[in-house]
C-alpha cells in the first residue's frame, strides 16, 4: 500500500492540469544470450558454466510541458538456463534469495515526476525506483548481469515531495519543503525498510543583495526503522557570502547538527563552521573550496568544473554523516550527461535542445548515462564518509571517452547491533572503517554512422582498516554495436576476477549477444 502513494500523487497532479499534455509511451524489448563459464561467481573449482537466454519487454514515458514533466522506464526481465538448477545454485556467498546464485525473473524501473500545482507558489515532485544494490563492500560488483545475485539485492524506493516556493520581493525567496519516502528490498537479509519524513525550511537573499548575500536552512527527518529502532537527525545551517569581485566571493558558514539512533551512545551533536572562497576566472572554470571543523572533527568541501572544446573535467570532496538509505534517496553518481550539458553549452545554449543534443550523442555513441563514483554497500548505521571523486569526458572525432576515479573512507558511528542481523556479527566489524579506491574507463570508438566499438576496464578496492582485510574486483569488457533502425545489435566480450569474502577468489569469462529494440 505504501508504495501506491505516489502513484496517488501523480494522479492527482494530472488530474489539476490541462488535458493537452504532451505525452509519448515507447515499447522496448531486449533478447539476450549470454554464455559464462562462472555463472554462480564462485571459487573456480566449483564453477559452472551455463548459457542464458534473457527477454526483457519493457516501456519508456515522457512528457514534457511547462508544468509538468515526466520521465519513467520499467522493464521486467525473464531469464531461462540450459543447466539443472542444483548445479548453477552452489553458491555461499550474500544474495537475496534462499541460497540461489541467479534469478528467473527480476523487475527494474525508475520514475521522476515534477509539476507545478498552482502558478509560480505550490509545485511537487516524486520518484520511484527499483534495483540492485551490493551487499557487502567485500564481493563481486553489480555489472550487466542482471540474473546474478551474488552480493547482491533488490532495493526499492519512492519519494512524494510536496514544496512552496514565495519571492518577498527582491529581499528573499523563501522554500517550504516535506518529504514523505520509503527505502526497502532487503528485509530478508536485515536490511531494514524505513519510513522517513522530512521538512525542510530555507531563506535565502534575493537580488536587492548584491554584494553580501546570505541563507538559512533547517532540516528534521524523522526515521521509522521498524524492529531495528528509529532515529532522527535535526540540522540548522546558515551562510555568508561576500562578493570581493564579479569573479572572487568570500565565504562563511555556520551551523549545528544532532543526530539520534539505537544503541550504545544514542546519538551524536555539535556545532559546526567552515571558511572559504568561491572562484569563477572565466566561463569555462570555476572552483570552491571551504574548510572548518565539526563536531566530529576537521572537514572540507571542494567543487572544480572546468570545460574545454574536446573535455569536460569535475573534481569534488566531501565529508558528510550519511547512511546507505540516504545514498539510495540521493543516488551519488557521476552523471554523464552533467559532464556533456557542460561541453555543448557554448554551441547549445537553449537548455532544452542542449539536453536533447546530449542525449542522442550518448545513445549514438553507447556512453553509460552515469558512472558510479564508490560502491555503496548495505548498512543500516550512520556513517562519517569523506569522499574525493574526479571525472572526465573526452569527445573529438570519432573517439569518445569517459574516465573516473574516486577514493572514500567511511567510519560508522552508531553501533554494529543493528548490521548483525544483515551481515552478521563478524562480518559487521569489517565494515566499521572501510576504504575504497576506484578507477572506471570507457571508450567509444564510432566505425561509421550506425557501428561503435566500445571498451570498458573497471577496477574497485575495498579495505577493512581495523581488520587489515583487502577485496579486489576487476572487469574488462570490450564489445561491437550496430544500429539496425529501431534495433541496436551488440556483441560483447567480458572477464572479471576478484575475491569472496573469505572464500578464495573467482575468475569468470562471459559472451553475450543482444538486441534491444524500441517501437
Amino acid at each position: 500500500m505504501p508504495v501506491l502513494t505516489p502513484l496517488a500523487a501523480a494522479v492527482l497532479l494530472l488530474a489539476a492540469l490541462p488535458a493537452h499534455a504532451d505525452w509519448r509511451v515507447t515499447p522496448t524489448l531486449k533478447v539476450a544470450e549470454t554464455w559464462t563459464d562462472n555463472v554462480n561467481l564462485t571459487e573456480d573449482e566449483l564453477a559452472y558454466s551455463d548459457l542464458i537466454t534473457q527477454i526483457s519487454p519493457g516501456f519508456k514515458l515522457s512528457n514534457q510541458t511547462r508544468r509538468l514533466t515526466v520521465n519513467a522506464s520499467a522493464q521486467l526481465h525473464t531469464f531461462a538456463y540450459l543447466h539443472d538448477s542444483d548445479k548453477r545454485n552452489r553458491d555461499g556467498s550474500f544474495g537475496d534469495g534462499e541460497n540461489d546464485s541467479v534469478s528467473s525473473v527480476r523487475r527494474s524501473y525508475r520514475a521522476n515526476l515534477r509539476g507545478e500545482l498552482a502558478q509560480d507558489l505550490l509545485y511537487v515532485d516524486a520518484t520511484a525506483s527499483r534495483g540492485q544494490q551490493n551487499i557487502s563492500a567485500f564481493g563481486p560488483r553489480i555489472t550487466n548481469d542482471q540474473y546474478s545475485n551474488a552480493n547482491r539485492t533488490d532495493i526499492d524506493t519512492w519519494s512524494i515531495s510536496p514544496y512552496l516556493l514565495k519571492n518577498f520581493g527582491s529581499t528573499a525567496a523563501g522554500q517550504l519543503r516535506f518529504t514523505r519516502d520509503s527505502v526497502g528490498g532487503g528485509d530478508n537479509i536485515g536490511f531494514r525498510r524505513t519510513g522517513g519524513n522530512t521538512l525542510l525550511a530555507s531563506l535565502v537573499n534575493g537580488p536587492a543583495f548584491r554584494t553580501v548575500g546570505w541563507g538559512v536552512t533547517y532540516t528534521k527527518q524523522d526515521l521509522n526503522g521498524g524492529r531495528y529502532g528509529d532515529s532522527s537527525s535535526e540540522m540548522l545551517a546558515t551562510n555568508l557570502r561576500y562578493m570581493v569581485n564579479g569573479r572572487f566571493s568570500l565565504l562563511a558558514n555556520a551551523g549545528y547538527d544532532r543526530y539520534e539512533f539505537e544503541g550504545l551512545g544514542g546519538g551524536e551533536q555539535g556545532a559546526n563552521w567552515s571558511l572559504g572562497f568561491a572562484w569563477t576566472p572565466s566561463s569555462r572554470t570555476s572552483l570552491q573550496a571551504t574548510a572548518g571543523r565539526h563536531f566530529y572533527g576537521n572537514t572540507g568541501n571542494l567543487m572544480a568544473l572546468h570545460r574545454s572544446r574536446h573535455t569536460s573535467w569535475n573534481v569534488s570532496y566531501n565529508d558528510v554523516i550519511t547512511t546507505s538509505r540516504q545514498q539510495f534517496t540521493l543516488p551519488s553518481t557521476i552523471d554523464t550527461a552533467g559532464l556533456l550539458d557542460r561541453m555543448f553549452s557554448t554551441a547549445y545554449p537553449d537548455p532544452v535542445v542542449r539536453a536533447q543534443v546530449v542525449q542522442a550523442y550518448i545513445d549514438q555513441t553507447g556512453l553509460p548515462p552515469s558512472l558510479s563514483d564508490s560502491i555503496n554497500y548495505l548498512s543500516n548505521r550512520f556513517m562519517r564518509q569523506k569522499r574525493l571523486q574526479a571525472s572526465m569526458v573526452y569527445r573529438k572525432g570519432r573517439s569518445s571517452a569517459v574516465l573516473s576515479a574516486h577514493a572514500s573512507d567511511r567510519s560508522a558511528i552508531s553501533d554494529q547491533q543493528s548490521d548483525s542481523p544483515l551481515l552478521g556479527s563478524q562480518q559487521g566489524r569489517y565494515s566499521d572503517n572501510v576504504r575504497q579506491r576506484g578507477f572506471e574507463a570507457n571508450y567509444t570508438y564510432r566505425l561509421n554512422s550506425r557501428s561503435n566499438l566500445t571498451a570498458r576496464y573497471d577496477i574497485d578496492e575495498s579495505e577493512s582498516r581495523d581488520r587489515g582485510y583487502k577485496s579486489t574486483q576487476r572487469v574488462f569488457q570490450l564489445g561491437v554495436s550496430r544500429r539496425f533502425g529501431e534495433t541496436i545489435g551488440s556483441v560483447d566480450l567480458r572477464r572479471r576476477s576478484g575475491d569472496r569474502f573469505n572464500a578464495g577468489t573467482y575468475t569468470e569469462n562471459a559472451i553475450s549477444a543482444s538486441l534491444f529494440k524500441t517501437f
